[in-house]
């Protein structure tokens, strides 16, 4: 009897492999898509570069998994796991010893038995990052008109960003990237004197969005003018 038992769920068993149900991976096909393919420019050792990584995706169905490596650089995923319509992130932070040299970076999607993988690459140069404090101090200068004015991103007095210099070769105009847990910050400012010392942000969903969505600008610094909504980018800054 016993026996009679077994080899009926032996036989259920084999049907449902037989018929799909069992299976537990999508092994359909999908392509992973990297943003930016290049740099505006070059990298300095410690900063933090974030590619954004999507998935073209027939089936629809289970989420395709993100990994990287590189021998350059210290590499972290965020959102790993996305499905079409979701990013992550490929955070890469090159070494001390990178300076110098070209970092390659190698990007996997993977989903069942299924992959897709790219790579990207750019240039480290010696270098420091001697623009925090003033970008700290000009990112506050926006946050009580976004608390007030949006307070559907809540972004408030209390919300934490990390920073990162970004496109250092780059002085007339400088740039900064600041994350929180949901929003990438691009902070830009023009190095010159009034009425000309204007300073713009653009902001990102980071597990929604490739591209921003909302910017703003304070037309003089030293005027301490109010922010006012501008057209926004049309592409991330790296």
């Amino acid at each position: 009897m016993r026996s009679g038992k077994k080899l009926l769920c032996l036989l259920v068993t084999a049907l449902l492999l037989a018929s799909g149900c069992g299976e537990k991976e999508n092994d359909s096909p999908f392509k992973i898509s990297i943003l930016p393919q290049e740099l505006k420019g070059f990298s300095i050792s410690g900063q933090s570069i974030h590619y954004l990584v999507t998935v073209s995706d027939e089936a629809k169905k289970d989420a395709v998994t993100v990994s990287a490596m590189s021998s350059g650089a210290d590499v972290t995923v965020v959102n790993k796991d996305i499905l079409e319509g979701k990013v992550a992130e490929v955070i890469v932070v090159p070494k001390p010893e990178s300076a110098g040299k070209t970092v390659t970076v190698d990007i996997e999607g993977k989903r069942g038995s299924v992959t897709d993988k790219k790579s990207v690459t750019f240039d480290v140069i010696e270098g420091e990052d001697d623009r925090k404090a003033y970008a700290e101090e000009l990112l506050q200068m926006f946050i009580p008109y976004l608390a007030e004015e949006h307070p559907e991103y809540k972004i408030t007095a209390d919300t934490k960003w990390s920073g990162t210099m970004v496109s250092p070769q780059w002085l007339v105009v400088s740039h900064y990237l600041f994350f929180s847990d949901e929003w990438e910050l691009h902070l830009e400012w023009h190095v010159m004197i009034a009425p000309s010392d204007w300073v713009r942000i653009d902001l990102r969903q980071r597990a929604n969005e490739t591209k921003p969505s909302s910017a703003f600008e304070i037309s003089s610094v030293s005027g301490k003018t109010t922010p006012i909504p501008i057209e926004v980018p049309s592409e991330i800054w790296r």
